[in-house]
This record gives structure tokens, C-alpha cells and sequence, in this order.
């Protein structure tokens, strides 16, 4: 059973992604295989996981496949490496906020309970001394059920600021496993949606992960973290195989600096399904010659919309190929990237419409019910997803619509011929039937071209 630990903090802002991701770097240096998770449905996070780690960074989200697939999901993803290291999200016990009180669903603290890993709580020490001592003995004592391995004490001020901290973290008996400097220059850039992605990123990614690694490595007693390491879990790991696999259908997925947003399972489902997966960016390339489905993920096509409209040759094939039929799956910017045009620039034009940025964010889980047969889900198919976008989408036709949200927070998306879109963000491990259905469709439309 691969060993885990959890990196958690008191709230946002902590510093859990440079721990988090710098430890990755430095047990890789060290000479471990370290698989990477992130708590709740980022998808900025994981890249970054990715470049520490040389393993596709995973989500283990309970409110979009259930707890039951946590432990599956994470054995799956661990599988073959000697420790893992997984990120929590917000503070250790926020996650879905809902009318009822109690645990939060999609929290750090309920993944690490399902999991059974120790949790080491990254704190930022800047404005506090002996006050951590009260903080550390809150979140030790809240739920009875966590273990806690220690603290990372981050953006310490000087060695005395340092010597204070450790001595209050003795006081409640919370070991100390690291002591981080203020280190400024290792801020990663960010924008409305988070973090810059590590695609756009480039070089300075690479080189900012690089010098996680070794922030980590100087002020962190990893061997101690690995030390502490454990996991419970005891399920059998989660598989993406297929009953009956089709062949002969290539998916095109769009990817690069505008297209990262993407689960690692979402790729070995379709494989799994019989498709052969090629990759393409719709910045600079065409379709691959013999696609019959496309599938284009969330992202940032609001920061290229001038290069994705010169690409007028894929555009025109998207167009081509969903207009004779072909299943076509996007999502959130991929529903932008198919209307008219984005902020007045053309896109696709695959479904009539248009694509505004706006100063309003739209954030939150979703209860959903898909509305209208597709390519993809059936009617009265239910989902939980994730939405998290700025733009808004004012369509020109009257589609049929792809879902219904629960407790009357509206409806989403477009539903046209092969064509799924909508903003809604799903878990394909919660619904690998989808993705059966959509490989299939493709299958299909190849035989009847």
C-alpha cells in the first residue's frame, strides 16, 4: 500500500501549492516515485504536481465521484510509487458549503479520513509568534479522527521569529518538520481564474518548481515526512477498462497554453473505450486526418482569442465535422471556443452564439440532471460537476439544452446533433458510461461517413 501524506493549512494563501509541489520535487530528487493529488476539482494545481513529479497529477474530489471511489482513485494513481504526496484545498476542513451543518463534503480533512494518511499543516507564520500554539491546538483537536503528523512553519521572518514558533509548537506537542524563509521571488503569477497554468507557463514553470524543490529540501526534514507517511485504504484500485472496447475511432483533444483543463482519467477512459487519443492545439495545428470525434476541455482561450481565430483551417474542420454529425464534447471554454465568436473575435462557430468575458465569476458545485439525449448522457442521468468561469454565453438559437440544476439555479449548455456542450465540469471516473457512449458515437459516424 503506497504511503501518503496530506498537506493541509488553516485557509487559502498558506503556501500549501509551493510546499506541496516542492516536496514532490525533492522526494523525486531524493530518489522516490512520488505520485501527486490535489483535493477538489483544480486543474491548475496538477500541472504544476506533473513537472515536480514526472506522473500526471490526479484530483481526488468526494462531491464529484462519491466517497466511495476516493480510496479506488487513489490506489489507482499511486500505483507503483513509494509515497505519495496529495494537496488539500482552502483550510483543512472547508469544502461544500451547505444549509445543513457538519463535515464539509470535498473537504482536506474528509479526503484524509478516507484515505487514513496523516495531515501536515502548512502555516504561514508572518504576524503571529506564540499565537500558533492556540491555532495548532484548534485544528489537532477539531475531529479526533485525523491524525496529525506536524507542522510546516512558512514565511518565517528570521531565526529568532523561528525559535519562537518552535517553541509554542512544543508547548501543544505538535512536531515541527520545517521552517520556510520568506521567499517572494518563488510566486508563481496569477490571473482571474488562479494561478497562471504550467502550459503558458513554460520554462518559468520548470524553473519554478525547480526552486520549490530546493526551498524544500534546504528547510524541510523530508526524511521525517516520509517517515510519518501511512494510508488505510483497503479497496481495490479504480480501473478505466471497458467491457467491450471499440476500435478504429481517433478522438481529437485539444490541448496546449489555451486547452489544459483536463482529468488524467478522462484520457484513459477514451483509451480504454478504443480510441486512439491525438492531441492537437488549436493555436497552431489542424485536426489529426482521421478524427471522428473532438473533444476540446476547459482552459483559457480568452487569453488567445486572436491566435485561435487566425487558425481559421481547424476551425473550419471543427465546424465541418460537427455539422456532418460527428460527437463533439467541450467544455466550459470549449463551449466558447465553439459559438460565433469570443469578445467579438470568431471561434468555431459551431453553435450559434456568442462568448463575453465578464467581471462576474461563477463558482461552485452543481447538481445536475442531464436534460436532452446525447452523445454522451442519457436523459435523467444525474451528475455532480463544478463550475468556475468568467464569461457567459448568449446563444442565438433556442437548443436543446444539456442540463438542469438542481434547486432552481437554471439550465446549461447546448445539445445539437453530435454536439454536448455546456460549462458544467464532470468527473469521467463517476460516469465512465459517458465516455462508453461518446467512443462509440464516434464508431458510428465513421461507419456511416
Amino acid at each position: 500500500m503506497t504511503p501518503a501524506v496530506i498537506i493541509a493549512a488553516p485557509a487559502s494563501g498558506s503556501g500549501k501549492t509551493t510546499v506541496a509541489t516542492g516536496l514532490m520535487g525533492a522526494l523525486r530528487r531524493a530518489g522516490h516515485r512520488v505520485a501527486p493529488f490535489k483535493v477538489g476539482p483544480d486543474f491548475i494545481d496538477p500541472g504544476y504536481h506533473a513537472l515536480a513529479t514526472g506522473l500526471p497529477g490526479r484530483n481526488l474530489d468526494p462531491v464529484l465521484v462519491g466517497e466511495d471511489l476516493i480510496g479506488p482513485l487513489y490506489r489507482h494513481g499511486s500505483a507503483h510509487a513509494d509515497i505519495a504526496v496529495v494537496e488539500g484545498v482552502m483550510g483543512l476542513f472547508d469544502g461544500r458549503i451547505a444549509p445543513d451543518p457538519g463535515p464539509a463534503r470535498g473537504s482536506t480533512a474528509q479526503v484524509a479520513g478516507l484515505l487514513g494518511a496523516p495531515v501536515v499543516l502548512v502555516v504561514d507564520a508572518r504576524g503571529q509568534s506564540q499565537s500558533i500554539a492556540a491555532l495548532l491546538h484548534g485544528f489537532s483537536t477539531f475531529d479526533s479522527g485525523l491524525r496529525f503528523a506536524g507542522v510546516i512553519l512558512n514565511r518565517v521572518g528570521s531565526p529568532r521569529h523561528e525559535q519562537v514558533l518552535r517553541q509554542a509548537c512544543e508547548q501543544v506537542g505538535i512536531p515541527v518538520l520545517g521552517a520556510i524563509p520568506r521567499a517572494g521571488e518563488l510566486e508563481v503569477p496569477s490571473r482571474h481564474l488562479g494561478l497562471v497554468t504550467a502550459v503558458e507557463y513554460g520554462r518559468h514553470a520548470e524553473r519554478a518548481v525547480a526552486a520549490m524543490a530546493d526551498l524544500v529540501a534546504r528547510h524541510v526534514d523530508v526524511a521525517a515526512v516520509v517517515a510519518a507517511a501511512g494510508s488505510g485504504v483497503t479497496a481495490a484500485p479504480w480501473s478505466p477498462a471497458a467491457a467491450e472496447p471499440v476500435r478504429g475511432v481517433t478522438v481529437a483533444l485539444a490541448a496546449g497554453r489555451a486547452f489544459s483543463f483536463g482529468y488524467a482519467e478522462h484520457r484513459e477512459l477514451l483509451v480504454a473505450a478504443g480510441a486512439d487519443v491525438v492531441d492537437f492545439d488549436p493555436l497552431a495545428d489542424e485536426l489529426p486526418a482521421a478524427a471522428t470525434a473532438v473533444v476540446i476541455p476547459g482552459g483559457f482561450p480568452e487569453q488567445f482569442t486572436a491566435e485561435l481565430s487566425a487558425n481559421e483551417t481547424v476551425r473550419a474542420q471543427i465546424r465541418a465535422l460537427a455539422a456532418a454529425g460527428a460527437p463533439v464534447h467541450a467544455e466550459c471554454a470549449g463551449l466558447t471556443y465553439l459559438v460565433d465568436d469570443l469578445d467579438g473575435v470568431p471561434m468555431c462557430g459551431v453553435l450559434a452564439g456568442t462568448a463575453r468575458f465578464t467581471e462576474r465569476l461563477t463558482l461552485g458545485y452543481r447538481d445536475a440532471v442531464a436534460v436532452t439525449d446525447s452523445s454522451l448522457h442519457r436523459v435523467g442521468e444525474r451528475v455532480s460537476g463544478h463550475e468556475f468561469h468568467r464569461t457567459a454565453v448568449t446563444f442565438a438559437t433556442d437548443y436543446d439544452q444539456a442540463w438542469a440544476y438542481r434547486g432552481g439555479l437554471g439550465r446549461d449548455g447546448a445539445v445539437h446533433r453530435g454536439v454536448h456542450a455546456g460549462y458544467l465540469h464532470t468527473h469521467p471516473a463517476a460516469h465512465p458510461q459517458a465516455i462508453t457512449r461518446f467512443v462509440a458515437a464516434g464508431a458510428t459516424f465513421k461507419l456511416a461517413g
